[in-house]
């Protein structure tokens, strides 16, 4: 009887950490958009491979770049919505 190999992902690690040199600022919003899905939503570290320390700073900085509009709060926008006339 054969014994099956079980599938073993490849390890996961935060991008912070492993370059010192990434800044991780609401600044930047070209590296805050690798952790947004298309909807907005921030994508969780167990996806990611963020640390826990990494992914509190990069919510934050998610949200700030929101508030500065430096970032959509979503990339799909509904062209169904139409202006009702008065």
């Amino acid at each position: 009887m054969a014994f099956k190999r079980k599938f073993t992902p490849k390890r996961k690690f935060c991008r912070f950490c492993a370059d010192k040199n990434l800044p991780l600022d609401y600044k930047r919003p070209d590296i805050l958009k690798d952790f947004v899905t298309e909807r907005g939503k921030i994508i969780a570290r167990r996806i990611t491979g963020t640390c826990a320390k990494h992914q509190r700073r990069l919510t934050t900085e998610i949200k700030r770049s929101r508030q500065m509009a430096l970032m959509h709060y979503t990339t799909v926008h509904s062209t169904d919505v139409k202006k009702k006339s008065i």
